[in-house]
């Protein structure tokens, strides 16, 4: 049995998440940054979605000795929030590359939005490579608008980036924005222990 779920990033998870992220952006995060982020940060609420595979079938000399059955819990996409006052900034985001296509990347994305909607966030802020296309897609669907360009911003190419927002201070952009999400867990059903959930202490 195989089950979706979006929790908060843990230590434990580091190792996945790094793998994920050197696959995925030039120059990566540390692993010491997550850990930062997830043990320090008093501003980070960093989101993993997992995929739980239940093996509920054992051999039988494992039931005989009383094996109880086990699960892997493999990362498939991840981000980072930053909640400073009335600004939620998404620091990463990233889906693992054999999972790509497949909406994960947008489930990431709107937990952290109805996160930023949770703590009453004015705005949600991020920045995306002028030539990712593929994202400001996303974003874009989600009610991203470009608001700026940042010269130079990515230091290991000297490529620009977007300053995308999204703004809360209109209700039909809040309602939308619900409609949307409701949609999308009706597409992909996974469970939810993030949203609503608070920091967890380390």
């Amino acid at each position: 049995m195989t089950s979706l779920n979006l929790r908060y990033m843990r230590t434990s998870d580091i190792a996945q998440v790094v793998s994920i992220d050197q696959q995925s952006f030039n120059p990566p995060w540390t692993a010491r940054s997550y850990d930062y982020e997830i043990r320090e940060s008093q501003y980070s609420h960093m989101i993993v979605l997992e995929q739980v595979e239940n093996s509920s079938r054992l051999p039988v000399w494992q039931r005989w000795f009383g094996t109880r059955p086990t699960a892997v819990h493999r990362i498939l996409a991840y981000g980072g929030l930053w909640n400073i006052v009335d600004e939620a900034h998404i620091s990463t985001i990233a889906t693992h590359p054999s999972y790509r296509g497949r909406g994960l990347g947008e489930v990431v994305l709107a937990a952290m939005v109805a996160k930023a909607l949770h703590y009453q966030a004015a705005y949600v802020v991020l920045e995306v490579r002028v030539s990712n296309v593929t994202a400001q897609n996303l974003y874009h669907k989600y009610g991203f608008r470009i608001v700026d360009t940042k010269k130079g911003y990515y230091h290991n190419n000297g490529e620009d980036a977007y300053d995308m927002r999204l703004e809360f201070k209109d209700a039909s952009v809040v309602r939308a924005f619900h409609e949307r999400h409701s949609a999308l867990r009706q597409r992909i059903p996974h469970s939810d222990h993030y949203t609503l959930a608070e920091r967890p202490r380390n």
